[in-house]
């Protein structure tokens, strides 16, 4: 199952999942970029707003309704996720618009492995400025492909400018083992977290590393206006 938290105000974009992208809204085209996918048997976007469920539902999508009072987009697909019979979940923030088939299925692969608990995505930051904007969270791995710290600084910092480093961006799609996802849901809010507001550092607090999965080039996220201006021309 595929789920979509939507929040409609968004801290640094309120209403930012509710603007218009080429000939939809932006959670629209996410939503219909998912189930495009046909990886999922259902599909849900999990939101705190009337006018988002509206906006699914009524272009005949699957919505739902949750508190308004979550602190991340797991928190809130947890909620709806409880009660539901379902082994893996995936997480597709509603601000990425361009996903595809090939990542997500590439995610739901590593659960091949039953050691791995949660799943994320990453991509090669190259741009000098997008790796020192603080918008952009960087992630770190070790040689198995498990996470080893999500911040908004600079990891690693380039002390030893011969060496090179590949900087890598953290993708907001993460897949879950339905318990992981209940677990987290049920611990409070830990300091690096609080700290970076980066939901996934509370799985890494709580020992759980994320197994990171390179992909290509999957787009923009929309975080800022400006974002949604190169969604625009990219679309």
């Amino acid at each position: 199952m595929a789920m979509i938290p939507a929040r409609y105000d968004a801290t640094r974009f309120p209403g930012k999942l509710m603007q218009t992208l080429g000939d939809k809204t932006v959670i629209r085209q996410t939503y219909d970029a998912t189930v495009a996918t046909s990886l999922f048997d259902e599909v849900v976007v999990v939101t705190d707003s009337e006018i988002i469920l509206n906006e699914i539902t009524s272009h005949g999508g699957t919505a739902v309704m949750s508190k308004k009072n979550h602190e991340s987009g797991s928190d809130r697909i947890a909620e709806a996720a409880a009660e539901m019979d379902v082994d893996i979940i995936v997480n597709v923030q509603g601000d990425t618009p361009f996903i595809k088939r090939s990542p997500l299925e590439e995610l739901l692969k590593q659960f091949d492995d039953p050691s791995v608990q949660v799943g994320s995505l990453m991509q090669i930051l190259k741009n000098e400025k997008e790796i020192n904007d603080p918008n952009f969270v960087k992630v770190t791995v070790d040689k198995s492909m498990n996470s080893l710290f999500f911040s908004r600084s600079v990891i690693p910092y380039p002390r030893d400018n011969g060496i090179p480093i590949t900087h890598y961006e953290h993708i907001g799609v993460y897949a879950f083992r339905k318990k992981a996802l209940l677990d987290f849901a049920h611990w409070p809010i830990t300091p690096l977290e609080a700290a970076e507001k980066i939901e996934c550092l509370r799985y890494l607090e709580h020992g759980i590393p994320l197994r990171m999965v390179i992909v290509d080039y999957i787009g923009i996220e929309i975080d800022t206006p400006e974002d949604l201006e190169k969604a625009a021309k990219l679309i």
